[in-house]
């Protein structure tokens, strides 16, 4: 079983360039509005991963009662996942959805 650390912290985006707060009631792993995220972690938290790439949300997958965001590394292609936030950007979500549907 994967290590969970608890890290929910405020950050800038990187990609939209956003001032992003912590979360509140679990780890902010994501921006909520682009949903872009960083590889650090090797397992929730541990900021151990030295890739340091730019994970790009490129599905949307069914997770117990709710869903997680499918990332591909853009550095070293490595796929992650992490489970959707409260506060995400439904239209993005549903953006991704639409894609990878279309990919089929």
């Amino acid at each position: 079983m994967k290590k969970f650390t608890m890290i929910d912290e405020s950050f800038k985006c990187l990609v939209c360039h956003r001032d992003i707060i912590p979360l509140g009631y679990t780890a902010r792993d994501h921006c909520p509005h682009c949903l872009y995220s960083l590889h650090v972690d090797i397992n929730p938290g541990d900021r151990q991963e030295t890739c340091h790439g730019l994970l790009e949300p490129i599905g949307i997958e069914k997770f117990k009662k709710t869903y997680k965001i499918v990332y591909q590394c853009q550095k070293c292609h490595k796929i992650r996942k992490n489970i959707m936030a409260e506060d995400d950007d439904f239209e993005i979500i549903l953006q991704i959805m639409k894609n990878s549907i279309d990919k089929l």
